[in-house]
């Protein structure tokens, strides 16, 4: 579910950059006039100025755009929302799991004493719990992943623009996203002089308008419910979000 999450935004977000960046490139060379020769492809930094990276003369930059979208202010307060709508499913699961548990240890504990027909019965309601469950555990994970999924498109529409203007404002022909790790992306590294994510998720706040959420119980982006299946584990409460996301 992840890795179908992570696809639609790194390719709505590709989308929005290439848009940007031909927008601006059109915009910038009159019609029939040659444009200009790319610049060197290693000019001299200004004092103090944070490092770039540069490719054939073009400044490339590089974004989280997952954690940029968990990260933000708007993004913390909507997933803590969505954490906080699916506590009543993660006590019903930890309760359904609760049950199954104490019959497999009835199973353990009991299974010499029984008469055939007893152990076969309490088999069959083990298997039947098991398999309701498996299914309410799987149901309960597809929901919180597509709601999941509205809310990042929803404040992807908003932050795309913001992501092509800051690389048209400073000069970044390409920007790279770091979502996923090396060699999931053909990113290696990305140091800090070259990574927008924060710069971006600073003016997102600015432009949204979303206060900052309170530090206790907020973050980035909840587990949503993820009891382990058929384990006879008891499910776990969705851990409250902390540092942005990494894959």
């Amino acid at each position: 579910m992840k890795s179908k999450f992570l696809q639609t935004l790194l390719a709505a977000a590709a989308f929005v950059a290439i848009s940007a960046f031909a927008q601006t490139s059109s915009a910038a060379t009159p019609s029939g006039a040659t444009a200009a020769p790319a610049a060197p492809a290693a000019a001299a930094a200004a004092p103090g100025a944070a490092p770039t990276v540069t490719l054939t003369g073009t400044k490339v930059g590089s974004i989280n755009i997952e954690a940029a979208i968990f990260g933000c202010n708007e993004g913390r307060r909507d997933m803590d929302t969505l954490g906080k709508k699916f506590e009543p499913k993660q006590a019903e699961l930890k309760n359904q799991n609760d049950e199954l548990d104490a019959l497999k240890k009835q199973l353990t504990t009991q299974q010499d004493k029984l008469n055939e027909d007893a152990l076969n019965t309490l088999k069959k309601q083990i298997d039947g719990k098991q398999k309701a469950f498996d299914r309410a555990l799987q149901d309960a994970q597809e929901d919180f992943g597509n709601q999941q999924q509205d809310v990042a498109s929803k404040i992807l529409q908003k932050m795309g623009p913001i992501i092509g203007k800051y690389a048209q404002d400073n000069g970044y022909g390409m920007i790279l996203d770091t979502s996923k790790p090396w060699p999931q992306s053909p990113v290696l590294i990305s140091g800090e002089g070259v990574d927008i994510t924060k710069a971006v998720v600073d003016a997102y706040n600015v432009q949204s308008g979303v206060a900052a959420p309170s530090t206790t119980g907020t973050g980035a982006k909840p587990a949503g419910p993820r009891p382990s299946v058929g384990s006879g584990t008891t499910p776990k409460p969705a851990p409250k979000p902390a540092e942005p996301p990494k894959n």
